[in-house]
C-alpha cells in the first residue's frame, strides 16, 4: 500500500464525518476547510482559486465525494512529499472523524489510545470502500496487542466472538473496532495502564515502524565516556534519547546497505559491547545482558539485510502477503462455489431427466392398462362368435404379454439408474465434505508453514552474515598467497638469472684457466731454453749480465727477471678481454 491510498484512508474518515445526512455529499464551504487543512499539515501550497474553479457549476450546492476527488487528486496528492509528519495529518482526519462517531461511555481505553487504534484500523484495513477490518486482521491485532500486555492468548476465546460476527460478514468498522478493544472483553485482568502501554507499543511498531526499543549505553565521540539512552530502531536509522518519554533526541544512527554491526569482547569495565559502523561514523553500545546485545544484533542486521535487497519493514510486508493469502483463498472459494454450482445444475438436469422419462412410463403403465382393459371387454363380447380365432386371439394375447413384460423391465433398468444416480450424489456430497476438511486442514498448514518461513528468514540471514565474513577471510588469505606467489616467482626469476651469470663466470674462468695453463707452459719452455743459454754464458764469461736498452714505462719485475709486457700491454690485453667477456654474456641474458 502507497502514499497515496494511506493517505486516502484517512481523508475518506474525515469526508464521510463531514457527511452529516449521508448522502455523500459535502457543502462547498466544508471542503474548502478540509483542503485547507489538508494542505497545511501536509505543508502543500494551498490555492483557494483552484477549488472555487473547479466546481464553479455548483456554487450553492453540496459536492459529492466523486466530485471532490478530482480535485484532490491533482490538487493536493498529486503535489504530496513524504516530507511532513503523518501523526499531525492522522490527528487533524480524527479530530474531524472522531466528535461524530466515536462513543466514550464504558470505554476503559484514553482518546489518545482510541485515536492509536484508529490509526491501526488504517493501516490493517482493506483496500476497498466502505473501509473495514476482516477477521484475520482482527486477530493480528488482538494477538499482538495481548503479546505486549504480556498476557497469553486465548484462541478459543476468540473462536467464539468469530462465531458472533458471522451476521456482520466477519468485518468490523473503526469505530467497532476501538469499542471492541476499549471495553476490555479481550484484556481482562490487566488494568488501564497496561493496557494502555501495549496500545501504544502497537502503535509503535505498525505506524511508526519502531521494530525496536530499549535503554543501552552508548560510548561518546568526543568525551570517550559512557552514557545511558533510550534507543528507537526504525527500518531506516537507529534515534537515541536522553529517556523514553521522547522529549530530548541526541541523534541519529543512519543505516544502508553498506552498514555491518559487529560483537565486541568486554572492555573498559564495559560487557555486552557490539559495534555498529556506518559509511560517515562508528558507534560502541552496551546492552544490559547477552539476550538483549544478541537481540539489537540481529535487528538490526535484519534492517540492513532488508535495506540491501529493498524491501519493506517485516510488518508491513506480512501485511501485504497477508492480503496476497485471502485474495487467493477467496478466488479458491469462489471458484469452488462456482463448480458446486455447475454440479448443483447438473444434478437438477439430471433429476428433471429421470422425472421425465418416470412419466413416460407410467403413461405407458397406464396405456398398457387401457388397452389390456379393452381387449378383454372385445374378447367377452366376441367370445361366442368368434371361437375359432382363439388360436389367434392367444397369439395376440402373449404378444401383449410379452411387452407388457419388455416395458416392466425397462422400468426396472429405470429405477437402477436412478438409486445409482442417488448414491453418486451422496458420494459428491461426502467427497465435498472431505474437500472442505481439507482445506481447513491446509489452513492449518499454511499457518505453520508461515511461522517457519519467519524462522527460515531469520537463519538465512545468521548463515549469510557468517558467509560474508568466510567470505572476508577468504579473500584475504587469497590475496597474501597471490602476493607470496609473485615474490616466489620474482625469486625464481632472480635465482635463474643469477645461475646464469654463475655458469658464465665459470666458463670465462675455465677459459682464463687453459689461457693461463697455456702461458705457463710458453714460459716454462721458455726458461728451459733460457736456462741453457744462461749456463753457457755464466760458463764462458761469468755472471756478466747484458746491458740492454729498456723501455721508457716501468715494467713488471718477475722472478726470472723483467717481464715480458710492459704495463701499457697488460691493461690493452685487459681492455680486450673484457670486450670479449661482455659481448659473450649478451647473448646468454637474451636467452
Amino acid at each position: 500500500m502507497g502514499l497515496r491510498d494511506e493517505l486516502l484512508k484517512a481523508i475518506w474518515h474525515a469526508f464521510t464525518a463531514l457527511d452529516v445526512d449521508k448522502s455523500g455529499k459535502v457543502s462547498k464551504s466544508q471542503l474548502k476547510v478540509l483542503s485547507h487543512n489538508l494542505c497545511t499539515v501536509m505543508k502543500i501550497p494551498h490555492d483557494p482559486v483552484a477549488l472555487e474553479e473547479h466546481f464553479k457549476d455548483d456554487d450553492e450546492g453540496p459536492v459529492s465525494n466523486q466530485g471532490y476527488m478530482p480535485y484532490l487528486n491533482t490538487f493536493i496528492l498529486d503535489k504530496v512529499q513524504d516530507n511532513f509528519d503523518r501523526v499531525d495529518f492522522n490527528r487533524m482526519c480524527w479530530t474531524l472523524c472522531a466528535r461524530k462517531n466515536l462513543n466514550r461511555n464504558h470505554l476503559l481505553i484514553s482518546d489518545d489510545d482510541a485515536f492509536k487504534i484508529w490509526c491501526i484500523f488504517n493501516f490493517l484495513s482493506e483496500d476497498r470502500y466502505p473501509l473495514v477490518m476482516v477477521a484475520e486482521e482482527i486477530e493480528y491485532l488482538l494477538r499482538k496487542l495481548t503479546e505486549a500486555m504480556g498476557g497469553s492468548w486465548i484462541e478459543e476465546k476468540f473462536e467464539d466472538y468469530k462465531m458472533q460476527l458471522s451476521s456482520k460478514q466477519q468485518c468490523l468498522n473503526a469505530w467497532e473496532l476501538i469499542e471492541l478493544v476499549g471495553m476490555g472483553h479481550f484484556s481482562k485482568g490487566m488494568d488501564r495502564q497496561t493496557l494502555s502501554m501495549g496500545i501504544t507499543e502497537v502503535f509503535q511498531e505498525l505506524i511508526l515502524d519502531v521494530l525496536k526499543q530499549g535503554y543501552m549505553m552508548k560510548k561518546g565521540h568526543k568525551r570517550k565516556n559512557w552514557t545511558e539512552r533510550w534507543f528507537l530502531l526504525r527500518p531506516t536509522s537507529i534515534s537515541y534519547y536522553v529517556s523514553e518519554d521522547l522529549t530530548e533526541k541526541k541523534g541519529d544512527i543512519l543505516l544502508d546497505g553498506n552498514c555491518c554491526v559487529e560483537s565486541l569482547p568486554d572492555k573498559e569495565g564495559k560487557k555486552c559491547l557490539f559495534y555498529i559502523k556506518c559509511s560517515e561514523k562508528s558507534f560502541e553500545i552496551s546492552a544490559s545482558d547477552k539476550k538483549k546485545k544478541q537481540e539489537w544484533i540481529q535487528a538490526i542486521q535484519t534492517c540492513i539485510l532488508l535495506l540491501k535487497l529493498g524491501r519493506p519493514a517485516p510488518h508491513r510486508e506480512a501485511r501485504q502477503k497477508r492480503r496476497e493469502m485471502r485474495q487467493k483463498q477467496q478466488a479458491e472459494q469462489e471458484e469452488l462455489a462456482l463448480r458446486m454450482r455447475e454440479l448443483q445444475m447438473a444434478n437438477e438436469n439430471k433429476q428433471r431427466e429421470l422425472e421425465a422419462m418416470r412419466q413416460k412410463l407410467e403413461e405407458a403403465a397406464a396405456s398398457a392398462a387401457e388397452e389390456e382393459r379393452r381387449r378383454l371387454e372385445t374378447q367377452i363380447e366376441l367370445e361366442g362368435r368368434y371361437r375359432i380365432d382363439l388360436e389367434k386371439e392367444k397369439m395376440v394375447r402373449q404378444q401383449m404379454e410379452e411387452q407388457v413384460a419388455q416395458k416392466a423391465c425397462e422400468l426396472e433398468q429405470y429405477l437402477q439408474r436412478v438409486h445409482e444416480l442417488e448414491d453418486l450424489y451422496q458420494s459428491l456430497q461426502g467427497a465435498l465434505d472431505e474437500e472442505r476438511q481439507a482445506r481447513q486442514d491446509e489452513e492449518t498448514v499454511r499457518k505453520l508453514q508461515s511461522r517457519l518461513l519467519e524462522e527460515e528468514v531469520t537463519k538465512r540471514a545468521e548463515l549469510e552474515e557468517i558467509h560474508l565474513t568466510q567470505q572476508r577471510a577468504i579473500s584475504q588469505t587469497e590475496a597474501e598467497k597471490q602476493e607470496l606467489q609473485r615474490e616466489r616467482l620474482a625469486k625464481e626469476s632472480a635465482l635463474q638469472d643469477a645461475m646464469q651469470q654463475l655458469q658464465l663466470l665459470q666458463d670465462e674462468r675455465q677459459q682464463a684457466l687453459q689461457q693461463y695453463q697455456e702461458v705457463m707452459r710458453k714460459l716454462e719452455d721458455a726458461a728451459n731454453n733460457t736456462k741453457s743459454w744462461k749456463d753457457k754464458v755464466a760458463h764462458h764469461e761469468g755472471l756478466i749480465r747484458i746491458i740492454q736498452p729498456g723501455s721508457k714505462g716501468p715494467q713488471k719485475i718477475t722472478n726470472w727477471g723483467p717481464a715480458a709486457f710492459t704495463e701499457m700491454e697488460l691493461n690493452l690485453r685487459e681492455k680486450d678481454w673484457q670486450e670479449k667477456k661482455g659481448k659473450s654474456a649478451q647473448p646468454q641474458q637474451n636467452l
